[in-house]
This record gives C-alpha cells, sequence and structure tokens, in this order.
C-alpha cells in the first residue's frame, strides 16, 4: 500500500505557535522533490506536545496541501484508546489514507492489551492502520505474534507496520506470519538498506525532513536493485541519520532545517530545548557530507 521515503513531518513553530506557513511550504517541497507520502502527528512532529486542536489542524493543512499528490498517513497514535479513536476519525473525515498508530506509551499495556487497545480502534474506525512499534520510547513492544494475531483478525483494516524496534529479523517473521503482501516500513533510517532487503517497502524517515530527494533517490537505487549506487547514497545519508539523533529528537533535524531553508526555525516545544552546540556541530558536519549545505 505505501512505499518509498516517506517523510515523519516535523510541525514548524513560530513564537511558539504552529507556522503553518511554513508548513505548507515545507509539504510543497517534500513532494516536489520526490517524497511518496506524508505523515504529519508523529514522533518528529511533537504530537505528544500538541493539543487536540493543533493536531487536527495539521493533519488537516498537510492533507489540504498536499491536495492528493502524495498520500497522508496521519499520525493518530495515543495512549488513550478513545483520544486515538478520535485522531482516526478526524482523519478519516480530513481524507487521511491510514492512521498510524503508536503501541500505547506509558501505561506499558500487556499484549493482550495491546490487542485489545488496536482491536477496539480497527472495529470502530475505517481508516486503515499502519502500527507503529517504537519500544525505545514507548517501552511496550509489540511482539512478532501479537503482529499476526492483530493483521489475520483485521486483514482489511491494519495494513501495515512501521518498526523501530532494530530488530531486522522481524521483517522475516512477518512475511512468514502474514505474507509478502504486508506493508513493513523500517521507522530506522540507520536501518533502511538492510531493512529493505529483508522485505521491507520503504521508511518512515526522519532524514527525508531535510534531504528528501536523496532519500527518495535512495529508494528508487533499492527498487531498481541497483545495489552500487544505494551504497554510495547510503555513504553520504548514514552521518546524517546519526547526526538527526545527536540530541533529543526532533531538535537537530529542526535545526537542520533551518540551515536549508531561512523560513523554518529550530524551534521545539517543552520539554524538548533547541540542541546543543556539539549537535549542530554533527548536524553542520553531516549535511556537508550529505553535499546539503
Amino acid at each position: 500500500m505505501f512505499s518509498g521515503s516517506i517523510p515523519a513531518l516535523v510541525t514548524p513553530f513560530r513564537d511558539g505557535v504552529f507556522d503553518e506557513a511554513a508548513f505548507r511550504k515545507l509539504v510543497d517541497w517534500q513532494i516536489e522533490n520526490g517524497s511518496s507520502a506524508l505523515v504529519p502527528c508523529g514522533t518528529t512532529g511533537e504530537a505528544s506536545t500538541l493539543s487536540n486542536a493543533e493536531h487536527h489542524r495539521v493533519i488537516e493543512v498537510c492533507i489540504e496541501q498536499a491536495a492528493g499528490r502524495v498520500p497522508v498517513i496521519a499520525g493518530c497514535g495515543s495512549n488513550d484508546t478513545m483520544n486515538a479513536l478520535l485522531h482516526m476519525q478526524f482523519s478519516r473525515k480530513a481524507g487521511a489514507k491510514a492512521g498510524l498508530c503508536v503501541a500505547p506509551y506509558y501505561n506499558r499495556p500487556s499484549q493482550a492489551g495491546l490487542i485489545a487497545h488496536f482491536s477496539y480502534l480497527a472495529e470502530h474506525s475505517d481508516l486503515p492502520i499502519v502500527l507503529y512499534n517504537v519500544p525505545g520510547r514507548t517501552v511496550t513492544d509489540l511482539l512478532d505474534e501479537t503482529v499476526v494475531e492483530l493483521v489475520t483478525k483485521y486483514p482489511d483494516r491494519i495494513v501495515g507496520i512501521k518498526d523501530a524496534s532494530g530488530d531486522l529479523s522481524r521483517v522475516a517473521d512477518h512475511r512468514m506470519g502474514i505474507g509478502k503482501h504486508f506493508c513493513q516500513l523500517s521507522g530506522n533510517d540507520e536501518l533502511w538498506l538492510p531493512h529493505s532487503a529483508a522485505g521491507g517497502s520503504g521508511c518512515i524517515s526522519v532524514t527525508a525532513n531535510v534531504a528528501p530527494k536523496l532519500c527518495s533517490e535512495f529508494h528508487a537505487a533499492i527498487a531498481a536493485n541497483e545495489l552500487e549506487k544505494a551504497r554510495e547514497l547510503n555513504d553520504r545519508l548514514f552521518p546524517l541519520h546519526y547526526a538527526m539523533f545527536s540530541d533529543a529528537s526532533p531538535a537537530p533535524v529542526k535545526y537542520a532545517l533551518s540551515r536549508v531553508h531561512d523560513w523554518l526555525r529550530p524551534q521545539v516545544r517543552l520539554p524538548l530545548v533547541e540542541c546543543s552546540d556539539a549537535a549542530k556541530k554533527a548536524v553542520d558536519e553531516a549535511l556537508e557530507i550529505a553535499g546539503l549545505l
């Protein structure tokens, strides 16, 4: 269903509020440079600091500005099942093609709780769900057997997964348990190449925010089985992948975008702060290696 370079978009702020004009420019720039879909209100979009009204406005603006040129996978996750459903219902009406639903964080539900959570969402909304497993942030881990059970129960509702577990064996586990048709997207930029080799169809990427053309070309090389070109592009992008997490994300990627575009500011919301001088140095060096400065 989804493939290629899919940026998990930042949410630009100006003087503490959503900078809609900058976000519209960012959406256009992403599409013009080959991004195959867009994800507003994910982790990189600082969804956890947005009010519901802001959350929905960011999704709405993204869909309006994309204007059908690429699909929008709206960030709908929450540690509150009813709030996640609220996001899904809004996103469905707004025109999103799917909802990215992170495993509930902080609550630490059991596997039975995860099945109950995602089952409730699948049964009460007809918006397709892309599961999001990022145990480094949520503590809770969507185990392979849980994913298989959910997709088996709701094959027309649960259509893919963004896997940021860092465990590449899961790609094969999902293929064996579900089938080759199941959409598997890497949630780790630095693992994009081996994830694709194992059967993944693309990446929901932080780096693609600032390097959409390179990331799009990288995926195209993988898809064409041009491994030498893919490795060359991977080498250019690799320092940037790590620089994006040289401080609390998304502060480094917002700084990187401010270096590339004068209409984007590095502002983040508390409890995050702008990235350190050391992180800025790492980002600047990585941008130079990638040829973006």
